[in-house]
């Protein structure tokens, strides 16, 4: 079951995040860029990293322009799992160097492509598998050994409704990718409650949320905007819940009856 929360809304939270940092992986498009745009609303400084280097310079120039925080850029390729630790452990560098701390890191880089088991796609199976699983586990690695190394921070992955149940057709390898992350980041959280260290551990479900990644597809039942979506995302990881399905209407009931249901009924849903 998901911890409730009476949560405060982005409005309430406004200035929050003067003197933090924040750093998102899979920040230059969708919804880790919404995300960027919404912690420099509440005040934090960035450190963001994709592959992209040209839309995450672009989405700091903008940030910058509108509110007054940091932006810091730098390009990670997420199955480059040595560049990981060696980005990760660069922008502490330049937090230190203007005596701060990474408050917050946020696993979010990750791909949707997944086929059908049995079909002869396992290339995209693996890489699925790869990026959403394997490439978080390092990247969870460095943000453990960087908040251990300070006794304080947030790790927050952003893991999926489909985590909820194995589910079919092209959804099963990213499903159990999701799934495999949300399992990852629960164990990591037991040893901070076992090891009684001041450092939170936070699991997102997104429900379907429209972004620019899926401009152009059929919309999705209970479908929210990418603004609604990345606000009930952003208000959880500041309640600083262990778990959250966002937006939790009608998402929370919907994971529950996803929990409890038998297979051969939940699939007529799906």
């Amino acid at each position: 079951m998901k911890k409730l929360v009476n949560r405060r809304s982005l409005a309430e939270l406004q200035g929050i995040g003067q003197g933090k940092t924040v750093l998102i992986t899979g920040a230059s498009s969708g919804i880790g860029a919404m995300m960027a745009r919404r912690f420099a609303y509440l005040g934090y400084d960035l450190a963001i990293c994709a592959r992209r280097e040209e839309r995450l310079n672009a989405l700091k120039q903008d940030i910058e322009s509108k509110y007054p925080v940091k932006v810091s850029v730098k390009t990670l390729d997420v199955t480059d799992y040595k560049q990981i630790f060696t980005v990760f452990d660069s922008f502490v560098s330049d937090c230190k160097t203007r005596g701060k701390t990474i408050d917050k890191i946020i696993v979010n880089a990750g791909v949707g492509d997944s086929r059908v088991i049995g079909h002869g796609r396992f290339e995209t199976n693996r890489h699925t598998a790869e990026v959403n699983f394997i490439a978080a586990i390092a990247q969870c690695e460095a943000a453990m050994k960087i908040f251990r190394q300070q006794n304080s921070g947030q790790l927050v992955v952003i893991s999926s409704m489909s985590a909820v149940r194995g589910l079919p057709r092209h959804l099963t390898t990213y499903a159990a990718a999701k799934a495999g992350l949300a399992n990852l980041a629960e164990g990591i959280r037991a040893d901070m409650m076992q090891e009684k260290r001041p450092i939170t551990v936070t699991t997102i479900y997104p429900g379907y949320i429209r972004t620019e990644l899926n401009i152009g597809a059929k919309y999705l039942p209970f479908e929210s905007t990418e603004e609604e979506g990345v606000e009930a995302i952003v208000e959880a990881i500041e309640a600083k819940v262990d778990e959250a399905f966002v937006p939790a209407w009608p998402w929370l009931p919907i994971g529950i009856g996803m929990k409890i249901l038998p297979l051969r009924v939940m699939t007529k849903f799906l």
